[in-house]
């Protein structure tokens, strides 16, 4: 989908958009159209160590640009959020080695649900069904790995004025289904992140019920525009378009490694 810069709302998702990576960040290396968002107390996360292009950039330049900067890191990942220079940079960074993916922006367009019964919780909760589920999705993946996925969380506390991990249990207490909620009250974004249910726990509706807790309490923040991001190839975002949310623009993703 092309980008619509004169567009008020698509304006305030990306700029929220490239807020959440920056403050999350545990330091921020600036470069033409963008930045490098860097955590060395999570190398193994790609989520806090990538680069992100916002504007006009130099396509021929971002696979040195991307070694420069992730060269320390078992991984390189850019983000771009633009559709020509995605376009531009695709043979320079596929000729480089990188494969080609699209995160969508979703903008919940739907009514605001009733509160669907989820509660903050911290991270120390979470941490236990959070380290199973990335066991889940990753099978193979070590100890380290799923130490700094899990434990990322601290910095996420950082990405928003407003940070609440939201959960809801089942009837014993277990922790079903999980969703981090951040919100920016004062410019009305709240973006919905992460939402993940436990194994033995799929099917029974506990998505929905904390889904519908986030976008009940975003809205009560006087937050009018509720986003998402969403992987293309993967089947949530269908879920998704059921629960009210349409596409509003596509972030173009480069990995490698």
């Amino acid at each position: 989908m092309t980008a619509h810069p004169h567009d008020p709302e698509l304006a305030r998702i990306h700029a929220s958009f490239s807020g959440f990576h920056r403050r999350q960040a545990d330091r921020v290396v600036e470069f033409p159209g963008g930045f490098a968002a860097l955590d060395d107390r999570y190398t193994h996360s790609r989520g806090n160590n990538h680069l992100l292009v916002d504007g006009p950039a130099d396509p021929l330049a971002l696979p040195a640009l991307a070694d420069e900067l992730l060269g320390h890191l078992p991984h390189r990942l850019v983000y771009v959020v633009d559709d020509e220079v995605a376009a531009a940079s695709r043979g320079p960074l596929e000729d480089a080695g990188y494969t080609t993916s699209r995160t969508l922006l979703m903008r919940h367009d739907g009514p605001v649900p009733a509160h669907g019964g989820g509660r903050p919780v911290d991270a120390e909760e979470l941490r236990g069904p959070s380290s199973t589920a990335w066991r889940r999705f990753a099978p193979g993946v070590s100890d380290e790995e799923v130490h700094h996925l899990v434990e990322r969380r601290s910095a996420r506390l950082g990405a928003a004025d407003d940070v609440r991990f939201l959960a809801v249990h089942t009837e014993d207490g277990e922790v079903a289904s999980w969703v981090d909620l951040y919100l920016d009250p004062a410019v009305g974004t709240a973006r919905i992140e992460d939402l993940v249910t436990a194994e033995a726990h799929l099917g029974q509706g506990y998505a929905g019920r904390v889904l519908d807790t986030a976008l009940h309490l975003a809205a009560e923040a006087d937050c009018d525009l509720r986003f998402l991001s969403a992987n293309e190839a993967k089947w949530p975002h269908r879920w998704y378009e059921r629960r009210g949310f349409v596409v509003a623009d596509t972030v173009h993703v480069f990995a490698r490694g």
